[in-house]
């Protein structure tokens, strides 16, 4: 555990705390708060007491109909007798679940650089290797170096999109030449979908699992808490080869048993809503968009910001000799804005901050902004 990097939340987190009136641009959590239809499934839950029991480690039934219908509908993967779903405690154990399954100690998952800092904690924690192929300059996926990376101890080829910390999304093209080359290889390909109705300027997100005859090696992973704000709720899920489902009912049960019950009727509730219900409340969050890409036209020559068009994040590139750690730092110390150091995301050449837009609202949005570029000007100029 001494080699796993602490989590930069917290520690932000303590900073903004002995900083007091510090504006967060840090966590990636949204604005609003889930559907009226969650709540009211939770009242469903209380009339039937053996719902305080434990329940199927995969799941509950109702869930997982409502899961596979909405797999269908929004994803376009119609699920086969070769695959299965299984309701996790939220994005990041079903990812936990999916290491376990597939590596032995000392083998390899291939992960495009920037990555989401838990993954590679996930992978060091199961006594696996993390293998960085870094993106190219616009944080888009390197095919010829990912194929490079491979060897006899690679499982599993990970991929996240829309992007997490760099807000991009990864073509079609792009992530069926990633599966492909799954198949060609005998490895696994994981897709983490966490921000999947997060998108914009037209671009959309492409599910890997619909790929027909990919089901024996994609694994999908699904999160609640961006899209209908169910972050404290810990409900995921994912969609896994028949063949991992001993393996996987294994783990779970041994680290949680199944899901809390509770949570998995408020998801119910949640997928009744559907994806209506996160793309009404996405207007605030487009609008924040738009504020911070015209904010850094003022930084024009201090920071590059390539394109994203999804999820809720910009991966800045800071043009300064500062480490990220100590600029993030001085923004919150001596500015009162907090944003995360790329250094999480596996970033240790050269300055990165990923700025987070979902959860503030109009008020402090724009105050936050300020902060932001007025810091940046100060710390860099």
């Amino acid at each position: 555990m001494e080699r796993i990097q602490a989590p930069i939340i917290p520690i932000v987190g303590q900073w903004i705390k002995e900083t007091p009136g510090t504006i967060s641009l840090g966590q990636g959590i949204v604005y609003y708060s889930p559907p009226p239809q969650a709540k009211e499934k939770i009242q469903t839950f209380f009339q039937h007491p053996h719902n305080h029991h434990y329940q199927a480690v995969h799941g509950i039934s109702p869930l997982l109909e409502a899961i596979r219908l909405k797999l269908h509908t929004d994803n376009k993967i119609d699920l086969s007798e070769a695959q299965k779903i299984v309701v996790t405690a939220g994005g990041n154990f079903a990812f936990s679940n999916a290491i376990f399954a597939i590596a032995d100690p000392g083998e390899e998952i291939i992960v495009p650089t920037p990555y989401y800092f838990n993954h590679e904690m996930a992978i060091t924690m199961a006594g696996c290797r993390t293998v960085e192929v870094m993106v190219d300059d616009n944080y888009q996926l390197r095919l010829d170096a990912m194929e490079a990376a491979i060897t006899p101890k690679t499982r599993a080829i990970l991929t996240v999109s829309p992007n997490n910390p760099s807000g991009v999304v990864y073509p079609e093209t792009d992530l069926r030449a990633v599966n492909a080359l799954c198949r060609k290889y005998g490895l696994y390909h994981i897709h983490d979908e966490a921000y999947e109705y997060f998108t914009y300027d037209g671009v959309e997100a492409f599910s890997p699992a619909s790929i027909p005859d990919s089901e024996s090696y994609t694994i999908s992973l699904f999160s609640l808490s961006k899209a209908y704000g169910f972050a404290s709720w810990r409900i995921g899920y994912m969609v896994i080869p028949s063949n991992l489902f001993e393996a996987i009912r294994k783990i779970q049960d041994t680290q949680l048993i199944c899901a809390p019950v509770i949570s998995q009727y408020a998801a119910l509730g949640a997928l009744e809503a559907g994806k209506a219900y996160s793309l009404s409340k996405s207007g605030p969050i487009r609008a924040a968009r738009q504020q911070f890409l015209q904010a850094f036209s003022e930084l024009e020559g201090l920071i590059d910001v390539p394109e994203s068009a999804g999820a809720f994040y910009f991966l800045m590139r800071v043009r300064s000799q500062k480490s990220s750690n100590e600029l993030a730092e001085n923004l919150v110390r001596k500015h009162k804005i907090a944003v995360i150091p790329g250094s999480t995301f596996g970033l240790h050449q050269g300055c990165y901050l990923r700025i987070a837009y979902a959860s503030l609202k109009e008020d402090l949005l724009e105050e936050g902004i300020q902060r932001l570029v007025k810091g940046l000007k100060a710390e860099l100029e």
